[in-house]
């Protein structure tokens, strides 16, 4: 495909960007004591190597009461200055424009700073429903103090060499909840009428205006649809727009809230939303403004991005995961090398998912994100030797990509017919097509750097004797494992089953969710959207407990519209014909559901490392990783296929 809009070069004002390629602010928690560290110039100068035309870095607290993270970055002193001035040059040498974040969470607030749950400032008393936060209304003196905040965060930042600021307005944070009549019911000159509640951020750009040179850009991010019956609408949006848009360089929009659970599916879209979703409203924008208006929303691949662009919904595409999951991504695109893009999938597991967690950014796919300083680079082999890597799924197919790019003869065995292994069955439960990419990506991945993949190939103790190989790297994966069991059940089955076709649910099933994760829930709408009466007794607080937040908002919705019976906290403990017994584990008491006629089992596997003995016995080293290790997800199998690679 030909890119005749994604490599030309966009203006504002005085600044050239070299492509519509950016990068959105977005949290990674590698900051360090509030200030840029070696981790983030390291994350973020990898992205603009990779070809971005412009980076936003994630947010800046503007005063003290924006702390909402022990993660932010603080633009409150300046003290800051030289240490954004580091991370700003990094970039700037790589050739990619730098624009920084400036925020005020208002009443989103997620840290505890002293161990203790913070105050919090809104316009006025209006609780948080998502993290129940109850803020206090802010008084005129404390809007006047986050007003120069913003101003004086600005200014340091242009100090530092950045090429503009971004004024955070987006995802109900703290400008948006003034903009809100269902948030913002004050009564002075900052609530009431429209204007009045658009007062303090007027007043924030003309403050953020007098405090920058006449050249430096100042742009907004805002939301279009809040996705929630008390936020903000896309007409509402565009009325923002429209009326702020004389003030700014540029408008960058988005789509959610962080206040509810269906609002926050939309901050970082899972692969459950259609590809450039928000990109229609970009167009509402600019055609209400026309004004320079930057989009993201599930725009992971070039492709995509040129569509939006040769549309005219927008002049900007925010690509972030994509490069979060392949930081040379506009490289690759732009030497119409295609097929070497490795796709972000949007699973959110490792992205978005880590800095929920508390660790720093990386992403399932590319481990080696997030970890720059470490991994990164990959030394060259000093001893080129024979590699034989055992299993073809995410863990195999990782290590034997690592492995042959450091110079190594590496062969993969896989004793199905096509590479892939449990992401095979995971990529067919509802939504979760895109999931399939990681084989394509990792297949391809290994292939490009020279490994040799065997399909339908069975590892032997003849074979290995025959081949000889220097080291060996088993990721033979696992297998489904029946748990202890009392009693008999009418039919007993598991995800696996149904999925690989080889068995069927009767009319009334209860999936058992010993995990909590993707599996239990995405069969459970798998049989409910087929017509089966589905209750989910799952092993957890609630449904898809253990995924990422987003993504368990969307699946518990679904779900929900479904009529799937959520059962929590209960342990299954036997069956006897058509009834199912169970523990609740909290009480242990007995919970007993009757008329069932399939019980559906998403259970811990068991590892498949029946050739490590063979292995040992032969004297060859060795390397055990992912589910053949010990069982859990693709992150952990890719991770440990990089360091396996890395230590042969």
């Amino acid at each position: 495909m030909r890119f005749t809009h994604l490599f030309t070069p966009f203006t504002l004002k005085t600044t050239e960007i070299r492509n519509r390629i950016f990068s959105t602010g977005h949290d990674t928690y590698l900051p360090e004591g509030g200030l840029p560290s070696d981790s983030l110039i390291a994350y973020q100068r990898a992205r603009a190597r990779g070809g971005a035309g412009l980076i936003v870095i994630q947010v800046v607290g503007v005063h003290e009461t924006s702390r909402y993270t022990e993660a932010l970055l603080m633009g409150t002193s300046d003290d800051c200055i030289a240490p954004f001035s580091r991370l700003i040059d990094a970039i700037h040498a790589e050739g990619t424009k730098v624009f920084v974040q400036l925020f005020h969470p208002g009443r989103e607030l997620l840290g505890r700073p002293d161990g203790v749950v913070q105050p919090a400032f809104a316009p006025s008393h209006s609780p948080s429903e998502r993290f129940k936060v109850i803020p206090r209304p802010m008084s005129t003196g404390l809007i006047g103090e986050i007003i120069d905040g913003f101003a004086q965060a600005a200014s340091r930042m242009a100090a530092a060499g950045a090429d503009g600021v971004e004024i955070v307005a987006s995802h109900g944070y703290l400008p948006a909840q003034f903009m809100n009549a269902r948030v913002n019911r004050r009564e002075d000159q900052y609530g009431g009428s429209f204007e009045n509640r658009l007062r303090f951020t007027r007043e924030t750009i003309a403050a953020v205006r007098d405090n920058v040179p006449a050249e430096f850009i100042v742009g907004m991010r805002m939301t279009g649809d809040e996705h929630d019956e008390d936020g903000m609408a896309e007409d509402d949006s565009v009325a923002v727009a429209r009326a702020l848009a004389p003030d700014l360089d540029y408008l960058n929009v988005i789509a959610g809230t962080s206040a509810t659970a269906s609002g926050a599916a939309h901050i970082v879209p899972s692969m459950s939303n259609s590809h450039g979703y928000v990109a229609p409203f970009a167009q509402k924008v600019k055609q209400a403004t026309g004004k320079a208006v930057f989009v993201a929303g599930r725009i992971n691949q070039p492709q995509i991005a040129e569509q939006v662009l040769a549309s005219g919904a927008a002049d900007m595409c925010g690509m972030t995961r994509a490069m979060i999951c392949d930081p040379e991504m506009p490289n690759k695109a732009r030497a119409g090398q295609h097929d070497d893009i490795r796709a972000c999938i949007g699973c959110n597991q490792a992205c978005i998912g880590h800095f929920q967690l508390g660790l720093s950014i990386s992403c399932i796919q590319h481990p080696e994100t997030g970890r720059e300083l470490q991994f990164e680079l990959k030394t060259k082999a000093v001893t080129h030797r024979k590699v034989l890597v055992i299993g073809g799924g995410p863990a195999g197919l990782k290590a034997a990509a690592v492995a042959a790019e450091r110079g190594h003869e590496v062969h993969l065995h896989e004793r199905e017919a096509q590479t892939g292994g449990q992401a095979k069955l995971a990529q067919l439960l509802p939504t979760r097509a895109e999931f399939g990419g990681i084989i394509t990506n990792l297949t391809q991945e290994a292939r490009r750097y020279g490994a040799t993949i065997h399909c339908r190939s069975e590892v032997t103790r003849e074979l290995l004797l025959s081949e000889r190989p220097d080291a060996v790297i088993l990721a033979t994966g696992s297998r489904p494992h029946m748990p202890a069991f009392e009693g008999e059940a009418a039919q007993v089955i598991h995800v696996a089953d149904i999925l690989s076709g080889r068995a069927t649910s009767g009319a009334r099933a209860v999936v058992y969710d010993w995990h909590g994760d993707w599996g239990g829930a995405g069969i459970a709408e798998k049989l409910a959207a087929d017509g089966v009466h589905v209750r989910l007794a799952v092993n957890a607080h609630c449904a898809a407990a253990n995924i990422q937040t987003y993504i368990r908002f969307e699946t518990i919705a679904r779900l929900h519209k479904l009529g799937v019976e959520v059962h929590p906290w209960l342990r299954l403990y036997g069956g006897d014909g058509r009834t199912a017994y169970f523990i609740h584990t909290p009480s242990r008491e007995a919970v007993v559901m009757e008329d069932v006629d399939t019980i559906v089992l998403n259970t811990p596997n068991m590892q498949e490392d029946g050739l490590l003995s063979v292995i040992e016995s032969l004297g060859i080293e060795h390397h055990v990783i992912g589910d053949a290790l010990s069982p859990r997800t693709a992150e952990e199998a890719v991770y440990e296929g990089m360091k396996a690679g890395m230590a042969v």
